[in-house]
């Protein structure tokens, strides 16, 4: 479902400060999979996700997303897909309701179709006690189940999350992580980006591990522990990323 070949991503080409965040990867990410993308700040993650989404161009290398080229079929790769990360923005003075109705006239869903899909959202999100609230009055947790619901409006079978569950606490996680977990047992494609080694542990079915640009380690979570000669997913991370402590001093 999802193809990256090569990929190469550099900012700021023509210019001496030139910056290669994305340094040639490749992996693919199949129907009915949560796939891992994971790695520290800076490592490319965000940026193969933008790629991926069509937000922004390749320097080199191709990316298929449900069979579409991301540069020569964006429209149709846009409308394949559903993209939420931690930080995406809702329209302030919308409440939930209507962000759901303009965001589904956007991706052609008529009525009735269209109010039933919003009304199935409000409920399965529980939503509905705030959905006629604007959005800037909204908590964080209430925003990201908005958020979801925004994500998913058109029925996508390609999924985008980039650190879906940052600043929710245990609760709103849980409901998130659940959600993930349906949509992958309903035969849809995630790619999930995480800093969280539980969450990695608990839903990736592959994953890929970035750092500087570069994939380090790739396989199951069990096959990444096995490689790094760790017990948990963390500790295996640490050890491939090649952390070293900083001395703290007081």
């Amino acid at each position: 479902m999802v193809i990256v070949n090569e990929l190469v991503k550099e900012f700021n080409p023509k210019k001496k400060e030139k910056v290669i965040a994305v340094k040639g990867i490749s992996f693919e990410a199949k129907e009915g999979e949560i796939f891992g993308l994971i790695g520290d700040n800076g490592a490319g993650k965000t940026t193969t996700l933008r790629v991926l989404s069509t937000l922004i161009s390749p320097t080199s290398g191709t990316v298929t997303v449900g069979g579409k080229d991301v540069v020569a079929d964006s429209t149709a790769v846009r409308a394949s897909l559903g993209f939420l990360s931690g930080t995406t923005g809702l329209y302030a003075r919308l409440n939930p309701r209507d962000l759901l109705r303009y965001f589904g006239g956007l991706y052609g869903l008529v009525e009735p179709d269209l109010t039933k899909r919003i009304n199935y959202l409000i409920d399965r999100f529980q939503i509905g006690d705030f959905a006629d609230r604007q959005c800037d009055r909204l908590s964080t947790g209430q925003k990201q189940r908005v958020g979801l619901a925004r994500a998913i409006i058109h029925s996508p079978k390609i999924l985008f999350l980039d650190e879906p569950t940052a600043g929710l606490d245990v609760q709103a996680s849980q409901g998130v992580l659940e959600f993930i977990e349906g949509a992958r047992n309903q035969g849809h494609t995630i790619i999930f980006c995480t800093h969280i080694m539980t969450e990695v542990e608990r839903l990736c079915d592959r994953v890929v591990i970035l750092h500087e640009g570069r994939i380090v380690g790739s396989g199951t979570v069990d096959e990444i522990k096995a490689q790094a000669g760790e017990e948990s997913m963390e500790k295996a991370f640490l050890k491939i990323v090649d952390y070293k402590p900083e001395a703290v001093i007081f």
